[in-house]
């Protein structure tokens, strides 16, 4: 088991008339195994992001506790967090993420950089030939398009080989014949390199690649789903 959660909650507070609060994740525990992928399906607003933010590290949650094998997560200082996160963990956000000034490559390579390493560029250039953007490496993000820019940080978090992959609607900006591939490279990530994948995603395609699919709704988990 790579990465793992338990009774994970996510409370936020609204200032109305009367002070309330809500749960945007309530009472979640979920395992996500090496070797296999795991897509989590679910309307906008149904916590799906929430959750995916408090599996990697980036939002504490107001309680339950996230497991990286015998890490708790969040019983990391800053420092041990961020280095967790660089090394371990591979997040495709949703929005765009591109740094600018760095061509499509340098883009790939920085987070190994940032961790003071020279980054695997054979690696990067592998995983974006395996996504079909290897003519890109020069590009600057101006002159992408947003399916490009997708994939280019799809290919980001791959190169890092990380442990866990938790990907944000890695399929949003692209057709039919892309999306093929990307769900494609996320599986074989999962079957030929044994990390951990998790998709969130409105695509019912993403199902098909899945060896566990759940719904979310209303901040809770449902029962699991059989793949298509």
């Amino acid at each position: 088991m790579a990465l793992r959660a338990e009774n994970l909650s996510r409370q936020y507070f609204r200032r109305t008339a009367q002070a309330n609060c809500f749960y945007a994740v309530k009472d979640v525990s979920l395992a996500l195994n090496s070797g296999e992928v795991t897509v989590l399906m679910g309307r906008s607003g149904s916590g799906k992001t929430t959750l995916l933010h408090m599996l990697s590290g980036l939002l504490t949650p107001t309680e339950g506790k996230v497991w990286l094998g015998d890490t708790d997560v969040y019983g990391l200082n800053d420092k041990a967090l961020s280095r967790l996160r660089n090394e371990k963990l591979g997040v495709i956000p949703q929005g765009r993420s591109a740094i600018d000034t760095l061509t499509a490559l340098e883009n790939i390579l920085l987070p190994a950089q940032l961790a003071g390493k020279a980054g695997d560029i054979e690696a990067a250039r592998r995983w974006m030939a395996a996504l079909g953007i290897e003519h890109l490496s020069d590009a600057m993000p101006a002159e992408l398009s947003g399916g490009e820019l997708r994939r280019m940080a799809i290919a980001r978090a791959l190169a890092q080989a990380p442990e866990v992959i938790l990907a944000d609607e890695p399929t949003g900006d692209l057709d039919d014949e892309n999306t093929e591939r990307v769900l494609t490279v996320l599986r074989d990530a999962a079957k030929s390199d044994g990390r951990a994948v998790l998709i969130v995603s409105h695509d019912s395609e993403a199902a098909r690649y899945a060896d566990h699919v759940y719904r979310m709704d209303g901040g809770e988990l449902g029962e699991k789903h059989i793949p298509l």
